[in-house]
């Protein structure tokens, strides 16, 4: 075989896109790469998931099995949804929304079970080109500052086996704290980081920020056996219930 013949092989994928097609996800990119603004592109994207199903496990690979690149429309859970908003967003096609989810969810864009951003604040330390975190500049004075060693749990065992501890600052603002300052702070595209304050986890849930008129939602993928889909609900009574918050936000 020459070496002009030779191709490079892609891992195996699985795409499943539910309710879109490749054509109506063309549009969808098209349409938000009409603004400017990044927190304008995610809540139109992000809105086009509205009442898609929860579906946890979506994801194929683990300590044992090899990972398999999915994209899967069907059904997202809350890490999976801010996923695939986050490479449509960064998207000018369809095979670069593919191209941007490996990126997004992988770290150097290789696909891998050990290279998968498990936690949140992974998107802090592995996508610093897409998102930055802005939770002291949310929070100011009102922040609280801890040390963590991520993915081990209080008896010693693994949130995650087969992937290293991981000892991270983590920067958060105690819900406790939140108020009407720190709600203006926020801004529409926002990623939201509910803080957990058990050991060896950063956060216990994740969404978007979703700013309308003197409003405040979470758009988010809930398990919650009440709603089980995509969702917009008040964000300070959300918040009020969690230990604290983490915002990362979108790099224009």
């Amino acid at each position: 075989m020459s070496g002009a013949e030779v191709t490079m092989l892609r891992e195996p994928e699985i795409v499943k896109l539910g309710g879109f097609s490749e054509e109506t996800l063309s549009q969808l990119i098209n349409k938000a790469a009409e603004m400017e603004d990044s927190g304008t592109r995610i809540a139109l994207i992000s809105g086009a998931f509205l009442d898609i199903g929860y579906r946890a496990q979506t994801l194929i690979g683990d300590q044992e099995r090899p990972e398999t690149f999915v994209i899967d429309l069907e059904g997202v859970d809350c890490f999976t949804y801010i996923d695939y908003v986050e490479a449509l967003r960064l998207a000018g096609s369809y095979q670069e929304f593919k191209d941007n989810l490996r990126k997004v969810r992988y770290r150097l864009g290789k696909v891998s079970f050990e290279r998968r951003n498990h936690f949140f604040t992974d998107w802090r330390e592995f996508n610093s080109e897409c998102v930055r975190d802005v939770t002291e500049q949310v929070g100011q004075q009102r922040i609280r500052k801890v040390r963590k060693m991520l993915n081990r749990k209080d008896d010693g065992t693994l949130y995650v086996p087969g992937i290293p501890l991981t000892e991270r600052d983590i920067t958060y603002i105690p819900s406790d704290v939140i108020d009407a300052e720190v709600i203006r702070n926020l801004e529409t595209g926002d990623y939201a980081g509910f803080y957990s304050g058990a050991q060896g986890l950063d956060v216990s849930h994740v969404g978007i920020v979703i700013k309308k008129g003197s409003s405040i939602y979470l758009r988010h993928a809930s398990s919650d056996t009440n709603y089980k889909k995509v969702l917009d609900q008040d964000f300070f009574a959300y918040v009020c219930k969690k230990d604290g918050l983490i915002v990362l936000r979108p790099v224009n």
